[in-house]
């Protein structure tokens, strides 16, 4: 059984108390939008779960979004449809009901993952696709030489990719999603090239692994930092991605047809 907040929300993370000014710092990036709708293909009905404050839906023809979390639901923009309050684990839909499902930058914070992609699968005749990041991949961001315990986080808290791709089933591609040095969707890795954002308290808060670790080691990352941007430390050793059009880490896109 899936255990939810006050709030509502349905994962590890509790979006009542930490997801206020998420939609300020965490804006659908364009490139990253027309990624996403190219994997999903010609689907006319689309549904996103997890869909949190409605990113990327707006490139998409008619999408229903499913959302446990009420501060969520009311920070999705006014020309958006509103969201429905389920979880992915037990979605209220009929089988194969949408030509395409998503879910993205979700699946890491849900109770079962087996379980919401296999309900994912259920109610979808067509593609479903899974924006997530690699967690053998996470630690390779310079992040981890300043707040390795974050990245740590985001390893252990992402599921393995053969875990998706089995759950899902059918046939299944996994593409690395290139991130645009002025990506405006702010996830750890969107700041590759400009460590300086990441000093902000307000756009860390908008990274969910931030929300597992303690004052101590945000008091660390900040100190640390802050001394190899002024002595040019960061910038000797990976000043390069200051101008590198596009960064290839650990963002992923899983694609499953059946």
């Amino acid at each position: 059984m899936t255990t939810r907040t006050q709030d509502g929300s349905a994962g590890d993370v509790d979006y009542g108390a930490f997801g206020g000014g998420y939609s300020s710092f965490r804006r659908p990036d364009a490139r990253i939008a027309r990624f996403i709708a190219e994997t999903l293909g010609d689907s006319r009905t689309v549904l996103n779960v997890g869909a949190g404050a409605g990113s990327y839906e707006g490139v998409l023809r008619a999408v229903t979004a499913v959302e446990p979390s009420e501060s969520m639901r009311a920070q999705r923009p006014t020309q958006l449809a509103p969201a429905i309050d389920a979880v992915a684990e037990d979605l209220p839909f009929a089988d194969g009901e949408f030509d395409g499902a998503m879910t993205l930058f979700s699946v890491h914070q849900w109770s079962d993952v087996e379980a919401g992609l296999r309900e994912m699968r259920r109610v979808t005749r067509g593609p479903v696709v899974v924006l997530t990041c690699d967690p053998a991949l996470v630690r390779g961001f310079w992040l981890h030489r300043y707040a390795p315990e974050v990245l740590d986080t985001e390893a252990r808290r992402y599921p393995p990719i053969e875990q998706l791709t089995a759950a899902l089933g059918g046939t299944s591609t996994l593409q690395t999603v290139p991130i645009p040095l002025d990506c405006t969707d702010g996830f750890n890795e969107a700041y590759y090239g400009r460590p300086e954002l990441l000093l902000d308290p307000a756009a860390r808060q908008a990274c969910s692994a931030w929300s597992f670790v303690d004052d101590r080691v945000r008091e660390h990352f900040d100190e640390t930092l802050r001394h190899d941007l002024d002595s040019g430390a960061w910038d000797e050793e990976f000043g390069h991605l200051r101008s590198q059009p596009t960064y290839e880490g650990a963002l992923v896109l899983v694609r499953a047809i059946p």
